[in-house]
């Protein structure tokens, strides 16, 4: 396989993947305002300082509301972030390389990247944005069913399989981030704090992960079982690990894969032995950021050894070189 047709698939998937978790982290904020009362509401800010674009916001935004904080990291194009962005790059991406994926997958991501750009004045009013990111999702679903019923399982596929899963474990890790920080004004007050465990729940929710926590860990809600269950459990699709481990094995059948795959099992290693319950704020969001870290060495070994030379990039947030370039 070409190195450019491996890299386009490569980032194809990460950016489709990047578009759904945009809306999915967006979500999160829009569950906990619902399931809380009105005396309390979650910081809208902290959504652009995990995306690691708050200089560029506050270039271009001198308050950071609800409103100014959704359009920044759903529609706008001078963010290079942004879910409507995502979406085109992973458009170009397909484009260069249409001889090798299904038609029907090229035609999906037409449409899901069409349906995004008219509809994008909807991410700014509550009442539409819950069904407009939603449509986003589902679209990306429905194209990630369509390439894994129709396109052949060969090195092609692990390219792209082992993007969406390094691109998935990053954001999981970002949601946590943003939510176990904590509800503004809750800290110290007891009358609040019965709803701490309601952001949690927007998690799960929001990662579609509240079922299979409940049949997995079999408890309530609550923090210390929910970073168990997001952070090490092996099977569910969205936890850190499952996604590492799927990223493995499809790095494994890769030629020339024992740098990549060396920084998989070290991380992998790490996540077993781990114990994030026990972790306080402070060390929780060290220890994410050691895993962010790690997930971006895996990225760099992959453009190492198997696509074009690319420029080092902040380590938190892995950027593809521009489709073609």
């Amino acid at each position: 396989m070409l190195s450019r047709v491996a890299e386009s698939i490569y980032w194809m998937a990460r950016y489709v993947e990047r578009a759904e978790n945009t809306a999915r982290l967006v979500l999160v904020n829009l569950n906990v305002m619902l399931d809380l009362p009105r005396t309390v509401r979650p910081g809208w800010d902290k959504l652009v300082e995990i995306m690691g674009s708050e200089e560029l916001f506050r270039d271009l935004h001198r308050r950071s509301d609800e409103r100014a904080v959704t359009g920044f990291l759903v529609s706008e194009r001078r963010n290079p972030g942004s879910m409507i962005n995502s979406l085109q790059y992973a458009r170009e991406n397909a484009r260069t390389i249409r001889d090798i994926i299904p038609q029907e997958a090229w035609e999906q991501l037409n449409s899901l990247h069409q349906y995004g750009q008219e509809h994008a004045a909807d991410a700014l009013v509550q009442k539409r944005r819950f069904d407009y990111l939603h449509g986003i999702i589902r679209g990306a679903q429905t194209l990630t069913g369509i390439l894994a019923g129709t396109l052949t399982h060969d090195a092609g596929y692990a390219f792209l399989k082992a993007g969406r899963n390094l691109e998935r474990a990053d954001m999981t890790t970002r949601i946590i981030d943003v939510r176990s920080a904590g509800l503004p004004g809750m800290e110290g007050d007891e009358a609040l704090a019965a709803y701490a465990n309601l952001q949690w729940m927007s998690v799960l929710k929001s990662l579609t992960g509240y079922q299979m926590y409940r049949r997995e860990m079999q408890v309530r809600v609550q923090r210390p079982m929910v970073l168990r269950f997001l952070l090490q459990d092996p099977h569910f699709p969205r936890a850190v690990r499952h996604c590492l481990g799927q990223a493995g094995q499809c790095i494994a059948q890769l030629p020339r894969a024992e740098a990549p795959l060396k920084i998989v099992r070290q991380l992998d290693l790490a996540l077993e032995k781990a114990e994030p319950e026990a972790l306080d704020q402070a060390a929780l969001h060290a220890y994410i950021d050691t895993l962010q870290l790690g997930m971006a060495g895996i990225h760099e070994a992959i453009a190492a050894t198997w696509f074009r030379h690319e420029p080092r990039r902040r380590a938190v947030r892995a950027v593809a070189p521009a489709p073609g370039g």
